[in-house]
């Protein structure tokens, strides 16, 4: 694997999604699983502890543990599609959350998705936004417009 995965691959018999130069990879424990190109993905939202797609992360998220969803919205053909993943037991911080899924849809909307495939772009993305700790959604937005820049 080369790049970045989201979820807990070290679970047996786990779902988590890997970041590719070719697309997005969802794998679940030994199979290849699937593989959605990054110019498919046209809207993209991350929702934890909660498959619903307006917007909650439930309360699992505040404690670690349960799954993860991204729900998108894919071009030829068109279709949505929820990709579920399996969360680390790590708690994260709502701002955290709040974070990836700025990051997230703010680089699809700007038609840049290829850019999860590039692991150095992310690294600095995420190493950005960590080291301005945005806690408002302004300051968040604006900080995510930067790492795009960059």
């Amino acid at each position: 694997m080369a790049g970045w995965t989201v979820g807990d691959r070290r679970k047996p018999d786990g779902t988590w999604l890997e970041f590719g130069a070719d697309g997005l990879h969802q794998r679940t424990g030994d199979s290849d699983g699937q593989l959605i190109p990054w110019p498919r993905i046209m809207l993209v939202h991350f929702t934890r502890g909660a498959k619903n797609p307006k917007g909650t992360y439930g309360v699992r998220a505040l404690f670690g543990g349960g799954r993860g969803y991204l729900h998108m919205t894919l071009r030829h053909p068109y279709e949505d599609w929820i990709s579920p993943f399996d969360c680390h037991a790590h708690r994260y911080r709502l701002t955290e959350l709040v974070w990836f899924d700025a990051l997230l849809t703010q680089t699809v909307t700007a038609g840049e998705a290829h850019r999860f495939g590039n692991a150095d772009w992310l690294d600095r993305a995420v190493e950005g936004l960590v080291r301005q700790r945005p806690r408002t959604a302004r300051t968040i937005r604006q900080a995510v417009a930067e790492a795009l820049q960059a």
